[in-house]
């Protein structure tokens, strides 16, 4: 099914085809062929024009302050949604016993916990509880984070949205980036050879039932063009939306950063201060990020190690350059997260890290905040919980109903 009505035929001088999602202003039609819905102008001083009513399908829910990308990601999108009207049901499965179970809002997504061992996913179970839920008031729209409904269950679900937070391509990518950083008297270790080896298997498993799925959200516009190219995905049933991350809670704040150096021993005279993102897993890109530092402590040995969940505003309030490896396998939280502050992050590649490094340690940290003043203007703009929030009412809107297709709307 076509979402949104074509916009005319382009003439031939166009080179770019017409998108088939949007029907679009000739002014905003170039945009939605080279970027994500993020992109797009919308209001959020405006009420939806209808309240949906939503399922949300994830494996777990996050409590407190814990990290977690998908989970996380799911829990600011539909908190969002349900302070805009929507009525939200997300099924998940029991927090931990050390856990307190999230306390319920008459404001907030309404939880429905599986039976049995924490953390433990069942989707069986979850789907019956959605029909029960369903019987008397349907729902409008499912939304299923990656895989946590599977793909039996997805197949002629024709209002049914998936948003894919990591895919195999994508990991495959990464081992063959990883590789590439390998010395060149470093031998392949067994465990990244057989990685690489399975990842060509779970790809090719991958475009076989990812076509189960009706809607199809990608977080990057990366990962939109592996799903489009390689995956087969037709461009009707494919959206780019970029995360978001909570604009309230990542803000600067100077004087918090001055208490978090103050705290951690960093003196008062320090020209830069520099932060660095890395994740202890295979596809993370941590081993480009250890070979560079390992060599850079050696000139500068001051390094601060992990930073608990509860400091992260704190540790990014007190940065003035943050560096994230990690952009090639898509578009973290992380990344986003340290883009809304007032600090100036950059993301080299394999061959210009170290030298990267190098380059804005000697600039200092007043062109970096000249530099981070605009990367946060960017950020609100994109990766704003609430512009992210504002792109899946949008896309939830039109798969119930294709009155709400056609962009610019009169509620637009």
């Amino acid at each position: 099914m076509a979402l949104l009505t074509s916009p005319p035929r382009p003439s031939r001088k166009q080179r770019c085809p017409s998108h088939p999602m949007l029907s679009l202003s000739p002014s905003l039609l170039p945009l939605i062929l080279l970027f994500s819905w993020n992109h797009l102008p919308f209001s959020s001083s405006r009420p939806p024009p209808a309240k949906l009513k939503i399922a949300v399908f994830s494996r777990k829910w996050p409590v407190a302050s814990a990290p977690g990308g998908m989970e996380r990601h799911a829990h600011t999108l539909h908190r969002a949604l349900a302070a805009r009207g929507h009525r939200v049901h997300v099924f998940t499965s029991p927090p931990a016993h050390t856990e307190a179970a999230p306390a319920l809002s008459p404001y907030g997504p309404q939880l429905h916990f599986l039976d049995g061992e924490p953390g433990q996913w069942r989707c069986d179970e979850a789907w019956k509880l959605y029909e029960a839920e369903g019987e008397i008031d349907p729902f409008d729209v499912i939304h299923s984070e990656s895989v946590a409904v599977f793909h039996r269950w997805a197949r002629g679900v024709d209002n049914l949205v998936v948003s894919w937070h990591g895919i195999s391509l994508e990991a495959l990518h990464s081992g063959i980036f990883q590789d590439l950083a390998r010395g060149e008297e470093e031998p392949m270790s067994p465990a990244l050879n057989q990685t690489l080896a399975q990842s060509v298997f779970r790809v090719l498993s991958e475009v076989r039932f990812f076509r189960s799925y009706a809607h199809q959200v990608a977080i990057s516009d990366s990962t939109g063009e592996m799903l489009r190219d390689v995956y087969q995905i037709p461009s009707r049933r494919l959206h780019v939306i970029l995360n978001g991350v909570d604009e309230a809670q990542f803000e600067p704040d100077p004087a918090l950063g001055r208490a978090f150096l103050e705290e951690v021993g960093v003196p008062r005279g320090a020209d830069l201060v520099l932060g660095v993102s890395g994740r202890l897993v295979k596809d993370k890109g941590h081993p480009l990020l250890y070979e560079a530092f390992s060599k850079l402590v050696l000139r500068h040995p001051n390094v601060l190690g992990a930073v608990p969940p509860g400091k992260l505003k704190a540790f990014y309030n007190a940065l003035d350059v943050f560096v994230d490896p990690t952009l090639r396998p898509g578009l973290d939280l992380t990344l986003m997260e340290a883009m809304q502050w007032f600090g100036y992050m950059f993301t080299p590649n394999v061959e210009s890290l170290l030298e990267s490094l190098e380059a804005e340690g000697a600039e200092g940290a007043r062109r970096g905040a000249r530099r981070g003043r605009a990367c946060r203007d960017y950020a609100r703009s994109m990766f704003a919980a609430t512009k992210m929030a504002l792109a899946y009412e949008r896309l939830f809107l039109c798969v119930k109903n294709e009155t709400f297709c056609a962009y610019p709307a009169e509620f637009d």
